[in-house]
């Protein structure tokens, strides 16, 4: 209840209606269905970023004909300043594994604090490609591991090389040149603990610097693609289109931390699902909405649709949830052109039409659409997302 009362601090004029049942929103099934929303983690990073106007550069790329070497992506805000010390190495592919007890990876990074200078990154070298094996200090936030989807990856080299762009059809499959096998943070292998960096503005909320590493590798990943195709063919060697960048993530092939994490920290966890649920609440009060939202509430549902009609998973049973979606979707884009701006209570009659018409998918990506026309009223909600674990009160050992 503390943490909604700070989320109604956050917008003192804005009305809310009742927020759902928590035996409603608290299932498994339905928390599987969450789609991002405004509310995510990274576009929280992201929307900072932007708005604050922080300054990206790359200070040092020294990756050989190999595709081996070191690279440092700096980002300078307001306040601070902080390096991204990338390692790409050569890696036989039988020892390529994304298990946890791996010992070598294409690629491992560490997020610092600050900026780094040649003895740092000399240190790095030394500890951060052993991983778990090595140490880093508390003037490193994260460390991290990626390995390449080899098929991708060698695909966009060999296509960029020749002066061509790579198969969409493989992108959209694939999504990613590199994915993750652990990003590690607040404390882990020697690392800053949370508490050195939580009361900065950058990292209210949660995860931030995770999200800022990831954010980073994958601008790594392109770059790396991009240097080996110039190797290869420096007379012919063309760059990423930039609208097929923008559909590269980083993937991740492993979450062994969910099921524990979710166990052991249940106001976090509860901080997240109450800020957007205030979000869906604040919705569901709004009384009309005007031409320009109901435009841009249509064009984002088309938007969606499309999107969801170019996900492939090998999971059959995910699949036919991705083709139910699709034909939830087609309701959503249909209901969507009925809106009028006569319509009283608009999203909140909305909402209970797909309550009781679309799967558990179709109604939280629902959810998520209504919220990106009003970021007035959700975004502020992100400063919510975040709790203080510690112990009301500390236990006397000594007593």
């Amino acid at each position: 209840m503390a943490e909604h009362m700070d989320m109604r601090e956050q917008a003192v004029n804005v009305a809310e209606a009742p927020l759902r049942d928590p035996r409603t929103v608290m299932r498994l099934a339905r928390l599987g269905a969450f789609h991002q929303s405004r509310l995510s983690f990274m576009r929280v990073l992201l929307r900072r970023l932007r708005n604050e106007g922080w300054h990206f550069d790359r200070p040092v790329f020294d990756i050989d004909e190999r595709g081996v070497g070191v690279a440092t992506y700096r980002v300078s805000g307001p306040q601070n300043t902080y390096t991204l010390v990338a390692f790409a190495h050569e890696l036989d592919d039988s020892l390529r594994s994304d298990r946890v007890i791996a010992e070598a990876w294409d690629t491992t990074f560490t997020l610092c604090d600050g900026e780094v200078d040649a003895a740092q990154i000399e240190r790095l070298s030394a500890n951060v490609p052993k991983q778990e094996a090595g140490r880093v200090s508390d003037t490193e936030m994260v460390l991290s591991r990626a390995n390449k989807s080899v098929r991708l990856f060698r695909h966009v080299v060999e296509s960029l090389a020749a002066g061509a762009q790579p198969d969409a059809t493989m992108i959209d499959e694939v999504g990613y040149l590199v994915r993750t096998t652990a990003v590690y943070g607040s404390g882990k292998f020697g690392a800053a603990d949370r508490a050195n960096w939580a009361t900065r503005p950058e990292f209210t909320g949660s995860f931030q610097p995770e999200m800022l590493a990831v954010w980073l590798i994958r601008t790594f990943s392109v770059d790396l693609a991009e240097h080996m195709a110039r190797v290869a063919a420096p007379a012919t060697a063309v760059r990423l289109d930039p609208e097929i960048r923008r559909k590269l993530g980083v993937g991740n092939s492993t979450g062994l931390g969910m099921a524990p994490f979710l166990i052991n920290h249940p106001r976090l966890i509860n901080s997240w699902i109450a800020a957007r649920e205030t979000a869906l609440a604040r919705l569901r009060a709004i009384g009309t909405a005007d031409d320009s939202t109901i435009r841009q509430f249509r064009l984002l549902a088309r938007r969606a649709a499309k999107n969801a009609d170019e996900w492939q998973v090998a999971d059959e049973r995910q699949m036919a949830k991705i083709e139910r979606l699709r034909d939830d979707f087609t309701w959503i884009v249909a209901r969507a052109d009925e809106l009028d701006t006569a319509d009283a209570m608009p999203w909140d009659s909305f909402y209970r039409e797909a309550e009781a018409t679309l799967s558990l998918e179709g109604q939280e990506a629902l959810v998520s659409l209504m919220m990106e026309p009003y970021g007035e009223i959700v975004d502020p909600l992100a400063a919510c997302m975040h709790a203080d674990e510690e112990l009301a009160h500390r236990i006397d050992g000594k007593a």
